[in-house]
């Protein structure tokens, strides 16, 4: 008798992913979040919808990244914005999700039903091409880059509504006003991105040997810069999506990931053409409003501390986050910040 084919390996490798995927989900029930009110003086509340368009009366437009991975985290960023704003019905959001989108959509609204966004699909196949492996695996994900493509995702609304977002990470929490931080001036025309910069950071470390050997390159990161070229992380930014599109950003972030897969010249995912293209030409924010590196290192993700100085927003970024370490019993001292607003149901398994 005739032995019956084994299926395909990439029929096989797809059926492990979404049973994977359904794992997950199953993993992660939230409970439904608190209400909050507008105070006077905020713009008139918007309608809550799971399919909102681009309203040019909100107070503030935050762009995010959805997955299952990181939705944890997710729902405890969004809960923390609406918190601490004084024009919580007035916050419009907008997620870029790769798949999972049902799964998503349904947990957004069960958690949030008053919440305003819309859900933004994003192929993958966009930046196939131009990955190149990094030091960490979670680096390498294709919505790692999601954050270079919002001129494009976002582009269709009235008057190209929205026109400027705060982009947030999945890992963060803020615990002050976003319209603060929303309100950062642009003054410089040619300013489409504001972040808080570190100038101490050791800009060095985030290239290759082979890129500063090569002058051709290395001397790109001051080319036209306004002032000396500092360390920026690209989890909490104020974008101008006008003037993004203007000056082609999205193309000159491209060219330096091109270049990255015939000539090794950094190591560590989408953040390096961010410094190449943008180091020395951001408008400044406080540094109050970026308090990162919380998820320690990218290998050992060891605990660490706050940066001196005041906090409006708390960033896990690294190997460690806050709802693993506390899941498996080795909480670093800051996770307890994190913890208030997490969402997931206690009955819930842990999720890795």
């Amino acid at each position: 008798m005739r032995k019956k084919a084994a299926p395909p390996w990439n029929l096989l490798a797809a059926v492990i992913v979404l049973a994977a995927a359904a794992a997950e989900e199953e993993k992660q029930r939230f409970r439904e979040a608190p209400e909050f009110y507008n105070a006077e003086g905020c713009p008139a509340a918007l309608a809550p919808s799971a399919a909102a368009e681009c309203s040019a009366a909100a107070a503030v437009h935050v762009a995010m990244t959805l997955d299952a991975t990181y939705l944890r985290g997710s729902m405890a960023a969004i809960l923390s914005v609406l918190q601490h704003t004084g024009c919580p019905q007035s916050i419009q959001f907008h997620f870029v999700a790769a798949d999972d989108i049902p799964f998503l959509n349904a947990t957004l609204a069960s958690s949030f039903p008053y919440l305003v966004y819309k859900i933004y699909p994003f192929e993958p196949a966009r930046v196939a091409g131009f990955i190149s492996s990094s030091i960490r695996a979670a680096l390498d994900s294709p919505l790692n880059y999601a954050r270079s493509y919002l001129d494009k995702l976002l582009r269709g609304g009235a008057g190209d509504c929205p026109r400027r977002v705060v982009y947030l990470d999945s890992d963060v929490i803020l615990v002050d006003d976003i319209r603060r931080l929303a309100a950062t001036p642009l003054a410089d025309p040619d300013s489409a991105l504001a972040a808080p910069e570190h100038c101490n950071a050791n800009l060095a470390a985030y290239f290759t040997p082979s890129f500063w050997a090569n002058p051709a390159l290395s001397g790109t990161l001051g080319l036209g810069q306004r002032r000396r070229p500092c360390y920026f992380n690209t989890g909490v930014m104020v974008m101008d999506l006008d003037r993004w599109r203007a000056g082609r950003y999205t193309e000159k972030i491209e060219e330096w990931m091109e270049l990255q897969k015939r000539i090794r010249i950094y190591e560590l995912g989408s953040l390096p053409p961010f410094l190449l293209v943008f180091a020395g030409r951001i408008a400044a924010v406080d540094r109050r409003w970026n308090q990162h590196g919380l998820g320690g290192d990218n290998f050992s993700g060891r605990c660490r501390g706050l940066h001196p100085g005041p906090v409006s927003l708390l960033h896990w970024s690294g190997k460690g986050k806050p709802w693993v370490r506390i899941d498996e019993g080795r909480p670093c001292p800051l996770d307890v910040l994190w913890a208030p607003y997490d969402l997931l149901l206690r009955g819930s398994l842990a999720v890795g």
